[in-house]
């Protein structure tokens, strides 16, 4: 099958200069050289290794026309998937997180699992690109990674609709394609890819408790554990959203009462719950930031819609990591305490430079 961009116009464009120059050595001449040498991130710095990521991304925008977003959406969902299965998804370390089994990479009925020929690996319908120009498909080539990547999803179209069938065709999961898509979004909106910062999820000054309390038993509706820190609070203190996310979730849930549940890029799902009521512009599929007001502190739950007052005022708040086919909680705990050391240290450093 051809693909709509061709591997000489990658060449072509590779020799044009147009992409990333930490990604092109320089000859003796002064001239980039069609074959990128291979990054090593532990050499560089985060802002660094962030930087050299958005360039490849808007790189292989110009040559496919797949906006740099959504390859950077697919990227880091990739690189959540290799988190929660380090060992299954092994790879050497480098810009891209795309992880692709020889079987994926070669094609499934190709003889040599090691192969990187591209011709053969085409042959066997495999999705194993030379995205370099140095004749071979390495799939631990990032050029290679995304190029191969980026020509699975090409095939499809470049609407926002043909992105969710190529999706849907290259994971046959709703949840990714789910993720990937809640992922681009943030990506566009900010237009940047540094979107990892965190506030703590009330006010820091205000009367509040907390402590571990995560694991312990609970018993209305059924003997379970708890998932989440109860952090207990006045009755309308201000909630705020603890990373840079998507709304997912908004409404009753008879446990957790008026509750709130939002994605991160992280693929860490940050759920709030008993709330007194919701800020207005926290709608399903929004974008919220570090410190924006999402609600506010309740006692509603344990029952029907409108239940309240079956326990004393607080936020229920639990983080949930996705592993690519189910959720499972962790404990919130050391992350709360982190984000509320690094925040007041923040306002303290803000506070001497005035």
């Amino acid at each position: 099958m051809t693909s709509r961009f061709t591997h000489s116009f990658w060449i072509k464009t590779l020799l044009a200069g147009t992409l990333l120059l930490p990604f092109l050595p320089v000859d003796v001449h002064g001239e980039s050289s069609a074959v990128p040498s291979k990054t090593e991130p532990a050499k560089l710095k985060p802002a660094e290794i962030l930087k050299a990521r958005r360039g490849l991304y808007e790189s292989m925008e110009q040559i496919s026309g797949i906006p740099w977003y959504r390859l950077a959406a697919i990227d880091q969902y990739e690189r959540t998937l290799t988190r929660a299965h380090p060992k299954d998804r092994k790879h050497p370390e480098r810009l891209t997180g795309i992880f692709m089994t020889s079987p994926a990479w070669t094609g499934w009925l190709n003889p040599d699992q090691t192969d990187q020929q591209p011709g053969s690996i085409t042959f066997f319908n495999g999705h194993g690109r030379d995205g370099s120009g140095d004749g071979v498909a390495d799939a631990n080539n990032d050029l290679d990674v995304l190029y191969s990547m980026a020509n699975v999803i090409q095939k499809y179209g470049t609407r926002q609709e043909d992105f969710s069938i190529a999706l849907w065709e290259y994971y046959h999961n709703t949840r990714a394609v789910q993720r990937i898509q809640q992922f681009a979004k943030l990506y566009e909106h900010f237009d940047r890819i540094d979107l990892f910062d965190h506030a703590f999820p009330v006010p820091l000054g205000t009367n509040y408790s907390y402590r571990s309390t995560w694991g312990t038993k609970r018993s209305w509706g059924g003997y379970r554990i708890h998932e989440g820190t109860d952090i207990f609070a006045p009755q309308g203190l201000p909630v705020r959203s603890t990373c840079y996310g998507v709304v997912e979730i908004k409404g009753w849930n008879p446990f957790g009462g008026w509750r709130i549940g939002i994605r991160d890029l992280n693929n860490h799902y940050h759920y709030y719950a008993h709330l007194s009521g919701f800020d207005k512009n926290a709608h399903i599929g929004e974008v919220v930031t570090p410190g924006q007001v999402i609600g506010w502190v309740g006692s509603s739950g344990y029952g029907k819609p409108g239940t309240q007052g079956k326990f004393p005022p607080h936020l229920h708040y639990g983080i949930y990591r996705d592993t690519g086919l189910t959720e499972w909680s962790f404990d919130p705990y050391p992350l709360l305490k982190h984000w509320e050391q690094e925040e007041r240290a923040q306002k303290k450093a803000k506070a001497k430079s005035k």
